[in-house]
């Protein structure tokens, strides 16, 4: 009976010590027969709640997409195409810089093959992904379909699968906004629906700005009090002038919205979305953002033809319902010389959120842009508050004009980064910025003059105000230049790797210099000395006698570089790591292949293991029972735990990093 009871606890204790080991994914497989040699591969996967799967169609340059890789395709049969997929969620990730797509909830794959070996049996297929949560796990699955003896058109087989956990990597997926791509198959996928809205909203938001700011530009502001007056003195009765006003707004809407229907109608939101991350796509938007901006400065106006101003201005004379529209259509004509460079950049970047984010943001935009001559029109008192039209009309637009220069070069910064031609690095970006918004608050100082300014006397407080806040955000983006993480524009510069100096401008080996660096170590982040091969760090670690940090961590894991930026770079916690610790990085998506002398089976996961991040990621499986990064454990020379009670840890807050590293190290000085 002691002997049965003891058995039993190991047993429990065994499923406790693996309890980490996650597979969020639940697959099931079938085959349908299309004809006598062509048949369609199907994946139906169920995701557990609140995890994601990255998508075949995620972009170079951010986390690992999947790969439907065919073990015994040569000889025996050809694919027809790429693999098809189910819908999918897409998102703007602000540390890669690109917009991921990834499955929710329920995930679906198809692939069409043609038989060229008519005796073959299987297909053998092994998908290889990541599923994330708050931390994300880089799986591969192996799947036998058996090509069907009878000619029906569906067998219905439960998925042969061989489970190989080989964590390679994982990535955080922080909540942010979620767009749903139009479907290529009609599998039934449901997103969060609160994701999808909050992203909707917030596209809203920032075209409901874009349209007042567009509002205040010389070619509409002076509209408000002209029309406004038009509809009161023309109407016969005070409700009626308040109708027509009404209507008119209504119509400025409905043209802007239809025109973000065409768009998406024209071009489709897959399509759209594909641009986005597209290199010429991107090249070209720059020039035009270019353009946009030196019409805003003043070099030359970007006007439609004056007959279609005119000829819709001969129909609004038409009275009624269809002559309020053509006013409307008119205005927007007129205006276009200044709304155009935002309706435009707000139409590029909303469609490239895909679904229907264009006719959102065109109206959120229209809904701005009408909402006073609706107002005015209502209470037509309001006009005497309205401040005088005048030369602050065209600072707007040159300030309109900075900001457009200073986008423009995220997209030139996106095409370099995928090309990675390396010509617009962190700090020449940085520089040019410095440049764009320094140049900006001399403008506003009244230093600089441009072509269509009036005759200034004086400086008002508000142009005062605006020119110390643009002054203020000039001087906090200069420390970036010598490695400041500059948090509160994160997504617009090209990573910290992606520089002359990963350290900052100047400061590569000024305090550590790499020539007395030990042995197979490098400067890591914030110049914290870290080593990516286990026995040398462990080496070093007896030299100086120090404790081991180790670090799992992944080269596209999101998470893993929040924490450096964000944790690592705290005042509290980067002297722990420079000095008190060595730190040892282990790459779990390293894909360099071992020797053939090193390869292995592995014992745990009984996977194959192959590359150094199959090595790391057995090491990380086997001992401490998880397969989620980042995960950083600290240890003595002899491998042991130095933290009893929380022996890893993960994506967590300053404090409790700080309490986690402190107790370790005062065990290990013990």
């Amino acid at each position: 009976m002691r002997k049965i009871f003891f058995i039993l606890l190991t047993l429990l204790a065994f499923a406790k010590g693996n309890s980490q080991i996650l597979d969020p994914v639940k697959w099931t497989t079938k085959i349908e027969k299309k004809s006598d040699t062509n048949y369609i591969l199907i994946f139906n996967g169920i995701i557990d709640k609140d995890w994601h799967m990255y998508s075949q169609f995620t972009p170079d340059g951010g986390p690992l997409p999947m790969e439907v890789i065919f073990k015994n395709q040569k000889g025996n049969f050809n694919l027809v195409g790429k693999a098809k997929e189910g819908k999918t969620i897409t998102e703007f990730n602000d540390v890669f810089g690109v917009n991921e797509t990834f499955f929710a909830i329920k995930a679906q794959i198809q692939q069409e093959i043609t038989l060229t070996n008519p005796k073959i049996s299987n297909i053998e297929v092994a998908l290889n992904y990541q599923v994330c949560k708050d931390a994300c796990i880089n799986l591969e699955k192996k799947f036998t379909f058996t090509i069907p003896s009878i000619p029906i058109s569906k067998i219905e087989e439960k998925a042969t699968k061989i489970d190989t956990i080989a964590a390679k990597t994982v990535i955080s997926k922080p909540e942010a906004n979620k767009k749903i791509n139009a479907p290529l198959l009609k599998a039934e996928v449901i997103p969060s629906k609160s994701a999808t809205q909050k992203g909707l909203w917030s596209i809203f938001f920032i075209a409901f700005l874009s349209g007042f700011a567009a509002l205040l530009t010389p070619c509409v502001f002076p509209m408000i009090p002209m029309t406004v007056s038009f509809f009161t003195k023309q109407s016969k009765t005070k409700a009626k002038g308040i109708r027509n006003a009404i209507i008119y707004g209504i119509s400025i809407i409905l043209i802007y919205v239809v025109l973000g229907l065409l768009v998406t109608w024209i071009f489709g939101a897959d399509a759209l979305n594909a641009l986005s991350t597209n290199v010429w796509f991107n090249i070209i938007f720059f020039i035009i953002l270019i353009v946009f901006a030196a019409s805003f400065l003043g070099a030359f106006e970007i006007m439609l033809p004056n007959s279609w101003a005119n000829k819709v201005d001969s129909q609004a004379d038409r009275g009624g319902i269809i002559g309020i529209l053509f006013m409307a259509l008119a205005l927007a004509i007129v205006s276009f010389s200044c709304t155009g460079p935002i309706v435009g950049t707000l139409l590029v970047q909303a469609a490239s959120k895909g679904g229907i984010a264009p006719i959102i943001g065109m109206l959120g935009f229209s809904s701005a842009l009408a909402l006073p001559f609706m107002l005015f029109a209502m209470f037509p008192g309001w006009l005497h508050s309205l401040p005088k039209s005048g030369g602050w009309l065209n600072t707007v637009k040159v300030v309109l004009g900075f900001l457009e220069l200073a986008l423009a070069f995220k997209f030139l910064s996106n095409a370099d980064l995928v090309l990675q031609l390396h010509f617009l690095e962190r700090e020449v970006f940085l520089a040019i910025w410095i440049a764009v918004f320094g140049t900006l608050a001399l403008y506003l100082f009244g230093k600089i003059t441009l072509p269509h300014d009036s005759p200034m006397t004086h400086i008002s407080v508000g142009r005062l105000l605006l020119g110390l806040l643009v002054l203020t955000f000039t001087v906090y983006l200069i420390p970036g230049l010598w490695g400041a993480p500059l948090k509160l524009i994160n997504a617009f510069p090209p990573p910290m790797e992606y520089s002359e100096s990963p350290l900052g401008f100047g400061s590569s080996g000024s305090n550590t210099p790499t020539a007395v660096l030990p042995d197979g170590a490098k400067l890591g982040p914030h110049q914290i000395v870290v080593f990516d091969d286990y026995d040398k760090g462990l080496a070093y670690a007896n030299a100086v006698n120090k404790p081991i940090m180790l670090d799992f961590t992944g080269f596209s894991c999101v998470n893993c570089r929040k924490m450096e930026n964000n944790v690592w770079s705290d005042k509290k916690i980067l002297p722990i790591l420079s000095n008190e610790v060595v730190l040892i990085s282990l790459y779990v998506d390293d894909k360099r292949d071992l020797p053939v002398n090193e390869q292995f089976i592995s014992k745990t996961t009984g996977s194959t293991i192959e590359t150094v991040g199959d090595k790391w990621a057995d090491f990380m499986i086997s001992k401490y029972k998880t397969n989620t990064q980042p995960l950083y454990v600290l240890t003595d020379l002899n491998g042991n735990s130095l933290n009893e009670v929380t022996p890893t840890i993960s994506y967590v807050g300053v404090d409790e990093y700080e309490s986690w590293l402190k107790a370790g190290i005062s065990n290990f000085k013990k």
